[in-house]
């Protein structure tokens, strides 16, 4: 069991174009949709996001496409949510003065804070290396320490260390650069702006049947 009918949705805060493009350099059309009964029909889906959580969260709101997310996840249904999108899965954000989640993986959103005199530039962009043990599907086939396009101001925190198959450091910092559970999986990179490796990461998300089993335990802050 493959993706099948891959669906991106649009909800007004989605990077659709390049996700879009980049399925279809891998032969794997993609459908751009903001209509919850498209969306409902698909075999997997895309939840992309740029821009802030509280925006994010009320055009889901909006157009009705948080509830087929929570159907999704209920049902089994392959999830990969990118950037803005991987914290919206997450169940509360402090951006835009506290913004609830969709609550599909517990834990937090918080803003990179360090030292003024660190001198780090906030938010973190550019390329950075994502380390990871090879136990979700998604990092098939990928070496650890490879490098994808981040760009970000805030981060996931306080998630149980069995959720977070991938991680990376900033400025001394390390982040859970991506959050998992059972069918759903979230990365804070963009994988379609990543070279070869983000091609790789979509390609096996086109090949994964949702399965993934975690466990929680301890929270990486």
């Amino acid at each position: 069991m493959g993706a099948g009918k891959i669906v991106i949705l649009d909800y007004g805060a989605g990077n659709l174009t390049s996700v879009r493009l980049a399925f279809g350099r891998l032969g794997a059309p993609a459908e751009v949709s903001g209509d919850p009964a498209v969306a409902a029909k698909a075999d997997s889906l895309v939840f992309p996001g740029v821009g802030s959580a509280a925006s994010g969260m009320e055009g889901l709101h909006r157009c009705g496409l948080d509830k087929v997310l929570l159907e999704a996840a209920r049902s089994g249904k392959p999830v990969l949510a990118i950037c803005l999108g991987m914290q919206m899965l997450l169940s509360f954000s402090e951006e835009d003065g506290g913004v609830t989640g969709l609550g599909l993986i517990e834990g937090s959103v918080r803003k990179f804070v360090f030292p003024p005199n660190a001198h780090v530039k906030v938010p973190h962009m550019g390329w950075n290396t994502v380390e990871h043990e090879g136990k979700h599907p998604l990092f098939a086939g990928i070496p650890s320490g490879e490098a994808y396009y981040f760009v970000h101001s805030y981060h996931a925190s306080e998630v149980g260390k069995d959720d977070i198959p991938g991680t990376s450091e900033y400025a001394g910092k390390r982040f859970a650069c991506a959050v998992g559970r059972s069918n759903v999986i979230g990365v804070q990179f963009h994988p379609e702006r990543s070279g070869e490796a983000g091609l790789q990461m979509l390609e096996n998300f086109t090949k994964w049947d949702g399965r993934y089993a975690t466990e929680t335990s301890d929270r990486l802050s």
